[in-house]
């Protein structure tokens, strides 16, 4: 007989008129990594987040058995009493708290007289040595790079005796070194028998360490796939998660790329403000040509979204030097405003931190970089607006009810659209893009692919940040190679591979060279 330590039976909830889970099941067997797959606004997030009581018992119908007793969560420190611990994708620590103090809050480790830091520390060492991670409890968070934050996050669900852990998008900011290091992690605790339950669009990732899939799609549970010799057709995944086969992973386009140069940047240094005596960015000079993908490939800390930063209108960074031209006409834009008068447009890598008024409209986030164009009189025209807006919907066939739609009632991958939308509406000759597809499906991929494939074919010119090599690969007409602050190789992309790429980060980089050998 099958040791379920999950079973959830038909699960409904809604939200409103709209129906986000319909008779949702899922079964996870004890001490195994079971992935949860779908595109965004399958229903995903929901159901865990009724799982660990952010939906309380009453706001859903359906049964929650855990450890074969049924469970009525009335908020997440229920589910956490009995060892269910979720990590969101957008982490919940606190940068200006240390380690310790972020792992054991709420869960403080007191005595008589108040919280005991010596305790506090000493444990939060332990179980930092537990997930592989050595630096000093004391350190603060802000201190400490995304993957690391990761593994303080997994630590900190250990420190809650967690028996059974969910993982919301654990690798979505994550490099490939660190994103394997992770899943390796999640595989050496299921040995000792932890069970995971992981969402993730990274399908390849998914292959490589999951036992059990389970597909959604709508708000419905399509199947369940055994991943038992972790070797499962990853077309096969897509097929159950979009209802047909998705032909090519990166779109066909005309490669229209002339031989001008519309944004050159030359001997560009950027100061970290954080740390006075170090260069982020250090003597950087690129170019772009019209019609051109260019993408910029490196690791975490290799200093491309502090590149990107500076040179819009100087948002990251001080002392920043060097030259900028567009359109061969040299300009150094003091802010963001002048960097867009100038032509130049940045996608940040955060969408609902830096990119988005989540609490806004669809209509106004998408007009907001631009809004003279639909001012008059210092008013601006709603139907204008609304009529644009539409216009931007309907060519990157964004979902949702109207324009006047929160942002924040968007999946991640609908949200991105109208991040797109918002740049492309200041119609900017350049488009920087940090990281296009963070966070969302394949599907939605294939859509922000071709978004940008059709905008180099009408002779914008893209410079696209990325994390994953695979679709650098798949998309630029050209590649760079970021390590430690400087560009160490250019790249046609005829001419680029993995192995490649990574042999010039090796080269530069001297404690890659363990990793070298696990990667290939």
């Amino acid at each position: 007989m099958t040791d379920y330590i999950l079973e959830m039976n038909n699960i409904n909830k809604s939200f409103g008129k709209v129906k986000a889970l319909e008779n949702v099941n899922l079964k996870v067997i004890r001490g195994q990594i079971h992935a949860l797959i779908g595109a965004n606004g399958a229903g995903k997030s929901t159901l865990m987040n009724i799982l660990s009581g952010v939906y309380p018992y009453g706001s859903y119908s359906g049964e929650i058995i855990f450890d074969g007793k049924t469970c009525c969560f009335k908020g997440p420190a229920d589910s956490e009493k009995n060892g269910i611990v979720i990590i969101h994708q957008e982490l919940a620590l606190i940068p200006g708290m240390s380690i310790g103090e972020n792992m054991f809050l709420r869960n403080e480790r007191r005595d008589r007289f108040g919280i005991d830091w010596d305790r506090t520390f000493k444990e939060a060492q332990e179980h930092l040595k537990t997930v592989g991670l050595y630096d000093d409890a004391r350190t603060l968070v802000r201190d400490l790079g995304t993957g690391k934050q990761q593994l303080v996050e997994i630590a900190k669900a250990l420190a809650k005796n967690a028996r059974l852990l969910i993982l919301d998008e654990p690798t979505s900011s994550l490099n490939d070194e660190d994103s394997r290091m992770l899943l390796d992690l999640l595989l050496e605790m299921k040995n000792k028998g932890l069970t995971s339950i992981i969402i993730s669009h990274k399908l390849s990732e998914l292959s490589y360490c999951a036992d059990n899939m389970t597909i959604l799609r709508d708000g419905t549970t399509v199947e369940t796939l055994s991943n038992r010799d972790h070797n499962i057709d990853e077309n096969r995944i897509i097929r159950g998660m979009i209802g047909r086969p998705l032909e090519q992973r990166f779109p066909d386009r005309e490669h229209n790329i002339t031989d001008d140069i519309t944004f050159r940047v030359e001997n560009w240094t950027v100061i970290d403000p954080a740390y006075k005596d170090k260069k982020v960015v250090n003597n950087v000079s690129f170019h772009v040509k019209k019609g051109e993908i260019l993408g910029m490939f490196g690791l975490q800390g290799a200093g491309r979204t502090e590149l990107a930063m500076s040179l819009f209108g100087r948002s990251f960074g001080i002392k920043t030097n060097g030259n900028m031209w567009i359109n061969e006409k040299e300009c150094d834009p003091k802010d963001a405003k002048e960097a867009l008068k100038n032509g130049l447009a940045y996608v940040t890598e955060d969408r609902k931190a830096n990119g988005l008024v989540l609490i806004q409209s669809i209509a106004r986030n998408t007009t907001m970089s631009g809004l003279e164009k639909i001012t008059r009189h210092r008013i601006v025209d709603t139907d204008m607006e609304r009529a644009v807006t539409k216009q931007y919907m309907d060519r990157l066939h964004t979902k949702a009810n109207s324009v006047l739609e929160k942002v924040q009632n968007l999946s991640g991958g609908n949200q991105q659209k109208v991040l797109l939308s918002k740049s492309m509406f200041t119609d900017a000759d350049i488009l920087i893009i940090d990281e296009p597809t963070r966070g969302i499906d394949v599907a939605a991929k294939h859509e922000i692919y071709d978004i940008l494939g059709k905008l180099a074919q009408s002779g914008k010119s893209i410079v696209m940040i990325s994390s994953e090599m695979s679709e650098l690969l798949g998309m630029c007409d050209r590649l760079y190679v970021m390590n430690e602050g400087s560009i160490i190789a250019e790249f046609p992309i005829a001419e680029a591979t993995r192995q490649k790429i990574m042999e010039k980060i090796i080269k530069h980089d001297t404690h890659m060279r363990s990793f070298e050998n696990e990667y290939y």
